[in-house]
């Protein structure tokens, strides 16, 4: 009989074809743009005064401007997931950062609010696609490289979270359309760096190792769950932290600071992570991350240790998003595109969580917010912990199956 063929393909683009999705300057490019899309999304709450002055908006009509961003955002993933087989990579990042340089130009510009509703959507488009696009393409395009850099590119969108709320500080609440209007001239001047982009995408390897189509399903559960829960958290600890300070006895300037320093270590976590990635798997981190977070939520409910507890949060939670994606492509090598329905789910993770929230809040009152999003943490932790025990599964019954081939 003929022995089968034993080399094991690595599951990762050779250096050769991933040097074909970026070079150096476009990488570079791709965190300037991270940094951008980080300072957009963080413009709309720091606005809000000056929206409300110009526009004579209630507090709840000024937030809009978020919602419809956010609205937006869901809507480019899924579109430029649908359309990304059939356009190059180059058009579907220089047509992302066209939408956003003219959604925050009309933003910036508009004599009416609901024309600039429509522009916030408009760059929410772009800034979906973006966020997609940069997303995959790092996820496939650095080998065995390609968590490192995905954890230092979502870092760089911390950067830009930063800086948003800093240049409104700095110019006033009035000067909210000259800040979007830098985003507009930076978005522009970004589609001139997409020359560097690859236009083919390296294509998944298929061994006997990874699951078969019929078991997708049961992973990409488990990776939408885990997603969804943990930009909950991430999204309600942002959200609710401040008021969670201040009711149990901080001042309003503490907790707001606490709230950056939170933000902050997303930002550091991100980086420190870094050369983890080269001697521990995606899975291992995870899990460590989820169970750290929790045990940093549980820390919370002790009055004294809540303004640590919840950066610890922060650097705990801050390499999920942008390791999980590689582990994603890696476990779903046949669904190349479910990137974009993790990306998808946890935007609208991180729209629902904070009302959600509210609501238990609202029974239960400001001080159980801590236990409440431990909750969430926990389901995360399981979430990861299913993840991982199914991927296992599906490739060992693959394994299974190829040999019972022979």
């Amino acid at each position: 009989m003929t022995q089968p063929e034993t080399r094991r393909v690595p599951p990762h683009p050779t250096p050769r074809a991933a040097g074909r999705l970026f070079s150096r300057p476009a990488a570079v490019a791709s965190c300037v743009a991270f940094v951008l899309i980080g300072m957009l999304q963080a413009l709309y709450g720091p606005a809000v005064p000056g929206l409300r002055t110009e526009y004579g908006l209630s507090p709840s009509a000024a937030g809009l401007g978020l919602s419809l961003h956010f609205t937006g955002g869901v809507a480019g993933v899924l579109v430029f997931n649908a359309v990304h087989s059939r356009i190059s990579n180059r058009l579907l990042l220089g047509s992302g950062y066209a939408l956003m340089a003219v959604g925050s130009l009309g933003f910036a510009l508009s004599p009416d609010w609901p024309l600039a509703l429509s522009s916030a959507f408009l760059g929410g488009l772009g800034f979906g696609g973006i966020d997609y696009g940069l997303n995959q393409l790092f996820a496939v395009g650095f080998g065995d490289r390609s968590t490192a850099m995905l954890n230092i590119l979502n870092a760089h969108f911390g950067i830009g979270a930063v800086l948003g709320p800093a240049l409104i500080a700095a110019l006033g609440p009035d000067g909210y359309p000259y800040a979007f209007g830098a985003c507009a001239v930076l978005a522009a001047s970004l589609i001139l760096c997409t020359k560097g982009v690859g236009t083919a995408e390296p294509a998944p390897v298929h061994t006997a190792e990874t699951p078969r189509p019929r078991l997708l399903s049961r992973v990409l559960v488990g990776f939408l769950a885990l997603y969804i829960l943990n930009v909950a958290v991430e999204a309600g600890v942002g959200g609710w932290e401040p008021s969670h300070l201040e009711a149990i006895g901080y001042p309003a300037t503490l907790a707001a600071s606490a709230t950056s320093a939170y933000w902050l270590m997303m930002t550091v976590g991100r980086f420190l992570v870094v050369p983890l990635t080269h001697r521990h798997s995606a899975e291992r981190i995870l899990t460590v991350c989820a169970a750290g977070m929790t045990a940093c939520l549980l820390l919370a409910l002790i009055p004294g240790a809540a303004p640590y507890a919840y950066a610890g949060v922060g650097l705990f939670i801050a390499p999920v998003f942008p390791t999980g994606l590689p582990w994603l492509n890696r476990a779903l090598p046949h669904a190349r595109r479910a990137g974009a329905w993790v990306i998808a789910a946890s935007m609208i993770g991180g729209v629902a969580a904070p009302p959600l929230l509210g609501k238990g809040i609202e029974t239960s009152g400001m001080r159980a917010v801590p236990a409440l999003l431990t909750a969430l943490s926990a389901a995360s932790l399981l979430a990861t912990l299913t993840t991982g025990w199914s991927t296992r599964n599906a490739r060992a019954g693959a394994r299974r199956r190829a040999h019972s081939k022979v």
